[in-house]
């Protein structure tokens, strides 16, 4: 049976792929779950329909996220934290408190768009990574100073 996938599949393919699976395997599992629709001519018609709709979707976000990354370029935030000896900080710096500065700084952004790998445990200056976007990534300076 030939069906369009609405949703991804594990191991079958993305939204949007046309298949040939078995009869059992779409009337049982994939059309009653919703994750597929028989690929009628009509469904073929409204899927490109929606691929078009998805694709100027995207262009608008990705040139969005474009424009605040270019207003994002140069900006440093700092955050002052309680330190120990050898400059180890009491506690750390979560992608939450970046977010907490970029938002003192101007800027809403939320804190699943700063790409820590690893929470910051001492004084310097950082370079985090902050994707807008798939094909958008900017570097935010952000700079940990003792605590007066």
């Amino acid at each position: 049976m030939e069906v369009i996938l609405k949703k991804s599949v594990e191991g079958l393919g993305a939204p949007g792929d046309v298949l040939n699976v078995a009869d059992g395997y779409a009337r049982n599992y994939l059309l009653p779950m919703q994750l597929a629709v028989h690929a009628t001519e009509r469904n073929r018609r409204y899927l490109e329909h929606q691929k078009r709709v998805i694709d100027q979707q995207e262009s608008k976000n990705r040139e969005h996220a474009q424009e605040i990354a270019a207003q994002i370029t140069g900006v440093t935030c700092t955050l002052k934290r309680r330190a120990g000896e050898n400059d180890r900080l009491f506690g750390s710096v979560t992608s939450m408190d970046v977010a907490e500065a970029v938002r003192a700084e101007g800027f809403e952004l939320e804190r699943r768009f700063f790409e820590l790998t690893e929470p910051i445990r001492e004084l310097g200056v950082f370079m985090v990574p902050v994707k807008l976007h798939t094909d958008v990534v900017v570097e935010l300076r952000v700079v940990v100073e003792r605590e007066a």
